[in-house]
């Protein structure tokens, strides 16, 4: 019950977060911190969701995009107490089309919205099992827009870099492989120049863009029940009710937000890790996200809840370690708004793929 089946609960982040609610990608994790000894990680995960809906009878087609996620971290190991990490990960995202080849109403829209963010964080672990945690995290955010519907309005929002921190504390029994860690993620402000424009009436804009991307609470756990054997599991729960995209333009033509959320997420995952052999190991978990089918959600992001299945493996050979994951995704029905018409968004889903390559130094 030791060093590799320790790491088991990383074996299901190398597909990445299929799909999660919002626009959440990472998941923010900061497993490479409680890495034993000097570490290393480079990971690269594909995700391909399948999201259509229909009104009067008429289907909008599938309006996602495939996206890439890939992240990066390095730790190090100070002394006995004392350690740091530098972790990339892209932790927002989005990127939707609305098929021009069907008669649906939002035929043609599409957005876009792009973050990436390197986190410093340092941890001092005390000699009991306790420790703490806490660092600085840089983000640079863009979006763009394209919404025909609403007097042909576009927007392009520049790139802005905000600073945001984190903090949390931890708990590790070694001989048990057990492991609980609470993280803070604080929300990180930018302001965007953005060109908006209306093709009725003929109106271009320079305007300033204010967004806040959500504080986060991240609880995660693991403990061995038996010989090379593990659980392990998490809670995050995310402030989307507080976070919104709203140019003045778009405002002032709609009386709306152009992207907002009506409630906070909770996503639950539990699992269990096995290691088969000195060089293998396995792993099968399940995500949970509550949903609502019936209150209406952004266009731009016609979900509501979710159910996830991922199973991973992990070789390590000495050093070096391939963790590999595949995810399926069943996604919660949802209900959205365009005027008075009620399209309805069922069946859908996605699947996610990734790979994660560590060194341990």
């Amino acid at each position: 019950m030791t060093r590799t089946i320790i790491t088991a609960a990383a074996l299901c982040a190398a597909s990445g977060a299929a799909y999660a609610g919002g626009v959440d990608r990472s998941g923010q994790s900061l497993s490479a911190l409680f890495e034993q000894g000097n570490y290393a990680e480079l990971s690269f995960g594909s995700v391909s969701p399948s999201v259509s809906g229909s009104v009067l009878g008429v289907g909008s087609g599938n309006m996602t995009n495939n996206y890439w996620q890939v992240g990066a971290a390095y730790k190090q190991q100070i002394n006995n107490n004392l350690s740091y990490a530098v972790i990339f990960d892209q932790p927002f995202g989005a990127d939707v089309q609305y098929s021009a080849n069907v008669p649906y109403p939002l035929a043609t829209s599409s957005a876009t919205l792009e973050t990436a963010a390197v986190t410093g964080v340092l941890r001092y672990r005390m000699d009991n099992g306790f420790g703490v945690h806490g660092g600085v995290r840089v983000q640079r955010l863009e979006a763009r827009a394209n919404f025909p519907i609403v007097a042909g309005y576009n927007a392009v929002a520049d790139a802005d870099y905000g600073v945001g921190y984190l903090a949390g504390a931890s708990y590790e029994r070694p001989d048990i492989a057990l492991r609980v860690s609470l993280t803070y993620n604080s929300k990180v402000k930018t302001s965007h120049t953005t060109l908006e424009n209306l093709t009725a009436p003929v109106t271009a804009l320079v305007t300033k863009t204010e967004v806040e991307t959500p504080q986060s609470v991240n609880l995660n756990f693991q403990t061995g029940i038996a010989k090379d054997t593990l659980v392990f599991g998490g809670i995050r729960w995310v402030e989307w009710s507080e976070f919104t995209i709203d140019p003045l333009i778009y405002r002032g033509a709609t009386g709306n937000a152009f992207l907002s959320y009506s409630d906070d997420t909770f996503t639950y995952t539990m699992g269990v890790g096995r290691r088969f052999s000195d060089t293998w190991s396995g792993s099968l978990s399940l995500t949970y996200e509550d949903g609502d089918s019936v209150t209406p959600v952004s266009n731009l992001g016609p979900t509501s809840g979710k159910f996830g299945v991922t199973v991973g493996a992990r070789y390590k050979n000495e050093n070096f370690s391939v963790s590999t994951g595949v995810n399926y995704t069943w996604i919660g029905d949802a209900t959205t708004s365009i005027g008075p018409l009620r399209p309805q968004f069922t069946d859908n889903s996605a699947v996610g793929v990734g790979v994660k390559v560590g060194w341990h130094y």
